[in-house]
Formats: structure tokens, C-alpha cells, sequence
């Protein structure tokens, strides 16, 4: 079968790489290149040059142009770096001719963030749901003009029917592995719908915890829960969601989710692919959007958070907004309201937790406003059936 191992793993190559980015013009550049270092670095690998273009529109065959294509090359030739990284999502083609171009391997963006997500998936669902991903990403990278790839195959004794070429037979296998995938997550599915309405029927209050990556969610999820998940100072700390109750008072059973961070231009094969995980976001009575407060892009951190939430159907869900960090930001706990009263931002520290009281007296009154609201529903109901 068709596989790929590691890009910090394979026989004959370091970990060494070289970037490469392209500004079409975007107001927002210099962090998309940030994010990029920060997502190799926190893969394990090491960063030896970095090549910046400036173009209208990418090119068809090469992403970039001719030169720009051979100046990455001297400089991964130069850096002994036998991988190129583009802060961009190239399509298989252009993927196929800067390697034959460059003489070295070429992955995008969404490859990269795909190895993250291999590198730190720790429970059965968790790794089902990012080889997922991997196989319907590269199911259309196979053509890379690799002559093995060209080869029929077939006759007595052979896998293949008559005729057929390895690349025919390794899309087969690999759309095989995908129906197998998917058959077995959607069981998981199935048993985490039964838990949720077992928690449902027991009217305990469900919130997730959303936000951009590294905005301090798991650090919150700990501070409330003492659950003791991994939290650290990189993006896609942790992956797999995380369940946890806990007592609050006036608020009674509160039932948390921790949920994998978003990030901009997350690839849509990794939305699709932890669908079931993200249901919990969208089955929520509430979410808390946890926001780096410290963040000079936090505004736009949170617009790609809302993107994301749209795309799984959770754009409704009532939302409390957590601004996090405000250690870092030299100001004081707060609460807003919105236009009707209601809580709408709290601003806390996670870390410190200056301000999480705050955050469970408003978990209480949202609790309490549910309950009221659940009671003259119910009352509506006996009366319509009388």
C-alpha cells in the first residue's frame, strides 16, 4: 500500500527544512509566516533558511516562479535541508514539479499541520480521525511521476486484475483503508451520542471550550477541573477531547469539554475528518470562546474561530466570550453585558486565575436562566396538551 512515513522520520533525512512564503498581497503576511515557524518548530524540525516571494497570483506549474524555485533549492542545498515546507496549500501538481525541480521533498502547509496532528493524537479516536485526514490528503498526491507508479500489474498469482498499474491498485487500497476508517469511526460516533444523551437526560449543563490554538483553553479546562491535561506553550498542545464534570455551586453538575484548538486556514480534511469530536461543540448548551487576550491578532484569531464553528454547525450555540492572558495584558478582571443583560465577555487569567470566580458565577447564572427557561417550556407543553 501506498504509505508516506514521518517527514521527521525517513531513512536518509534529518530534520533540517527550509520555508518558503509567498505574499499575495494579504494584510495579515508576516503572522501567517510566524505561525508557519511555529508550527515546524513545534514538529521537531529545524528551520535553516527561510525564502520570501512577492507575486499577483501563484504560478500554475510551480507555485512561484522558475528562479524563485531555484533560489529555494540552492538554499536547501546549501543548508544540507532535504525538505522544503510552503506556507501554502499547493496542489499535487505543483507539489509533483517543484520536487522534480528542486530535487528534494516538498510538503504544504496542510501537510505539515497533518504530521502535527500524527505527531500528538493520543486516544484510538483521536488517531483514526488524523490518519483519516493523511489518507484523503495524499489519496490525491499519488501521481508523482515515480516509475513504480507506472508499472501494470496483473496475471496469475498477482493482486491485480489484468493490466492494472500500482497507482490504480494503491488508490484502491487506499479508498478501502478510508471506507474501513470511517466505518469504524462512525461506531465511536454512535457511542459518544449515546453518552451525551445519557448526560442530556440527566440535566447536567454541557459547555465546550473553544478557541484559536494556544489561546490558553486547556490551561482554563485544568483551572476548572483539575483534570490535569497537557497544556504548554505551542500550538496544537493537545488534540483529543477531554470530558470532565464538575460541582459548581448554583450551577449544580457541569459537564466540560476540552476541544482541539482552531487555526487559520486549518484544512479542511481535518474538519471533516474529527466531525464527531467537534459534534460535542455543537450539541453544547454553551460555549466559551477563549481568546489570547495578548494576542495583536486576537480579533482576527477569533473571526477564524467563527468560521470554523459555521462549518460544523455550531454558529448558534450561546457563547461567552473568555478573554485569557490578562496577566500579560497589565489590566484587572472584568465582566461585559450584552445588550439584553446578559454576560457576553469576561476577562481573566487562566494561569493566575484572577477572574475564574467570575466566570463560574456567570456558568451559575446561565445554569439558572436554563432551568427557568426549561420549566415554562415544560409548563407550555402541558398546557398545549390539555
Amino acid at each position: 500500500m501506498f504509505e508516506r512515513p514521518p517527514i521527521s522520520d525517513r531513512p536518509g533525512q534529518g530534520r533540517s527544512i527550509v520555508l518558503a512564503s509567498v505574499n499575495f498581497g494579504e494584510p495579515d503576511y508576516a503572522e501567517g509566516l510566524e505561525e508557519l515557524k511555529l508550527l515546524a518548530s513545534g514538529a521537531g524540525l529545524e528551520i535553516r533558511g527561510v525564502i520570501e516571494a512577492k507575486r499577483d497570483r501563484p504560478d500554475a506549474a510551480l507555485f512561484v516562479g522558475s528562479g524563485k524555485a531555484d533560489e529555494i533549492a540552492a538554499c536547501a542545498l546549501e543548508a544540507e535541508a532535504p525538505l522544503v515546507i510552503f506556507n501554502h496549500n499547493l496542489s499535487p501538481v505543483q507539489e509533483r514539479n517543484l520536487e522534480k525541480r528542486m530535487q528534494c521533498r516538498v510538503l504544504d502547509r496542510t501537510a505539515l499541520i497533518l504530521e502535527i496532528f500524527a505527531q500528538r493524537a493520543r486516544s484510538n479516536e483521536g488517531k483514526l480521525q488524523v490518519e483519516l485526514a493523511q489518507l484523503r490528503h495524499y489519496a490525491t498526491r499519488l501521481v508523482r511521476g515515480w516509475s513504480h507508479l507506472e508499472r501494470q500489474k496483473g496475471g496469475i498469482g498477482m493482486r491485480g486484475g489484468p493490466g492494472e498499474t500500482q497507482l490504480e491498485l494503491d488508490r484502491r487500497m487506499i479508498n478501502a483503508k478510508i471506507k474501513n476508517i470511517e466505518a469504524r469511526l462512525e461506531k465511536l460516533g454512535k457511542s459518544r451520542a449515546l453518552q451525551r444523551r445519557a448526560r442530556q437526560r440527566g440535566g447536567a449543563l454541557t459547555v465546550s471550550l473553544v478557541g484559536y490554538t494556544n489561546a490558553g483553553k486547556s490551561t482554563l479546562f485544568n483551572t476548572l477541573t483539575h483534570a490535569g491535561v497537557y497544556a504548554a506553550d505551542q500550538l496544537f498542545a493537545t488534540l483529543d477531547t477531554t470530558t470532565r464534570k464538575v460541582w459548581l455551586p448554583e450551577a449544580g453538575q457541569v459537564v466540560l469539554s476540552d476541544t482541539v484548538g482552531f487555526i487559520t486556514q486549518l484544512p479542511h480534511g481535518l474538519v471533516a475528518a474529527f466531525h464527531a469530536t467537534l459534534e460535542e461543540t455543537a450539541k453544547a448548551d454553551l460555549l466559551l470562546h477563549v481568546v489570547d487576550g495578548a494576542s495583536a491578532n486576537r480579533d482576527r484569531q477569533m473571526e477564524e474561530v467563527d468560521k470554523v464553528l459555521k462549518e460544523i454547525g455550531a454558529s448558534e450555540v450561546p457563547q461567552i466570550v473568555v478573554m485569557n492572558k490578562i496577566d500579560q495584558m497589565g489590566v484587572g478582571p472584568a465582566v461585559a453585558l450584552d445588550e439584553c443583560g446578559n454576560i457576553s465577555r469576561i476577562s481573566l487569567s487562566a494561569r493566575t486565575g484572577a477572574g475564574v470566580d467570575l466566570l463560574k458565577q456567570a456558568l451559575a447564572r446561565f445554569a439558572q436562566d436554563r432551568r427557568r427557561d426549561d420549566l415554562q417550556q415544560s409548563e407550555v407543553d402541558q398546557h398545549g396538551m390539555e
